[in-house]
């Protein structure tokens, strides 16, 4: 495709994840890097959606989660969570998972669209990213989130009457079952012009790669995979450490 298309030619982008994914906080960075030397970024759009890990969840310690879905004891599950620590030092995101918790991000996600209405979904994404990877910020609680959204620009009130109504339920509900339409079964989850799809945190040059071939292609129409679809990635039953 040639730099004189017309702007309405753009690529679409969609990113499914969940703000407690640690793999979707890497897979963003390296798709970013990619993005940033990629010489048609300007018509690239980039979409985020909602994808909850585990919907209606309660909150429980990710080691407890953990040891209960691979067995053994806290200190081998911090162990095996090192790999994890290690591929976000190498993104230059600072992973401190002592006493982070799962749970239902369904009030996370709300806040995240309530803010792109706002013209700060970017920013509410990344600073709840930053909340519970970084600083142990637990952002399946309520108050918690309250006061992150007043960190972002949002007016508290305004939040508190939205997260007390069903405003964006809906939106939150329709993009998980989207994804599963696509075929989806964890995140982060990358689809192209509504027919390419990218599983897991790929490396940058996977990412690099398919916006250079997706680019020059036309008239596709089935949805065709990229990279390893085992790459590391976030699902209902856990995360791959």
């Amino acid at each position: 495709m040639a730099d004189d298309v017309m702007p309405s030619d753009v690529m679409k982008v969609e990113i499914w994840s969940d703000v407690i994914c640690p793999w979707c906080w890497i897979g963003k960075a390296r798709f970013e890097k990619a993005l940033a030397a990629f010489p048609h970024a300007g018509r690239v759009e980039v979409t985020h959606h909602a994808y909850r890990l585990d919907p209606g969840g309660k909150p429980e310690e990710v080691v407890t989660s953990l040891g209960r879905k691979y067995g053994g004891g806290p200190d081998q599950i911090r162990q095996m969570m090192g790999r994890v620590v290690d591929a976000a030092a190498g993104e230059g995101l600072v992973y401190n998972t002592e006493g982070a918790k799962t749970g239902d991000t369904t009030d996370a996600h709300r806040i995240i669209k309530f803010a792109r209405d706002k013209g700060l979904g970017d920013l509410a994404l990344d600073r709840l990213y930053a909340a519970y990877f970084t600083d142990g910020i637990h952002v399946v609680e309520r108050a918690a989130l309250l006061d992150l959204a007043s960190e972002i620009g949002l007016d508290r009130g305004e939040v508190q009457s939205m997260l007390t109504s069903d405003a964006y339920i809906a939106d939150v509900t329709a993009d998980q079952a989207q994804a599963q339409r696509f075929g989806a079964n964890g995140v982060p989850f990358f689809v192209i012009d509504g027919k390419y799809g990218i599983s897991g945190a790929q490396e940058p040059a996977l990412f690099a790669r398919a916006l250079d071939q997706i680019w020059a292609e036309s008239g596709r129409t089935a949805l065709k995979s990229f990279g390893d679809a085992n790459a590391d990635a976030c699902g209902p039953d856990g995360c791959a450490i």
